[in-house]
């Protein structure tokens, strides 16, 4: 059983920064390519930044680029996503997500998800 739990969301000024967290517990994490989305009230769930199962490659959708930076450690079975220079269209419920499903990072096609974590940014 795979499971994902997110934190580090919160409240914050924009301008400021937070750094989410996700472990994933189950075996089998260094084989699973990772994502992050988020989903804003109204709006329907997209991407936002993605990294490969070595690491070694990041994704990032245009509107994070320069801002936002995906890792992971595969020794803890941890994902993280550094969010910096937050703006308030950044506000969201932001979701990790384990082993995606095809070759398209870009995609929604992961198998396991987490719970989400809100991150509110106020202007």
């Amino acid at each position: 059983q795979v499971q994902l739990v997110e934190s580090g969301g919160g409240l914050v000024q924009a301008g400021g920064s937070l750094r989410l967290s996700c472990v994933v517990s189950g075996r089998g994490f260094s084989n699973y390519a990772m994502g992050w989305f988020r989903q804003a009230p109204g709006k329907e769930r997209e991407f936002v930044a993605a990294i490969s199962r070595s690491g070694a490659s990041t994704y990032y959708t245009d509107s994070v680029k320069g801002r936002f930076t995906i890792s992971r450690d595969n020794a803890k079975s941890m994902v993280y996503l550094q969010m910096n220079s937050l703006k308030p269209e950044d506000t969201a419920v932001y979701y990790c997500a384990a082993d995606l499903i095809g070759y398209n990072y870009y995609t929604n096609e992961y198998r396991y998800w987490g719970q989400g974590t809100q991150v509110t940014v106020s202007s």
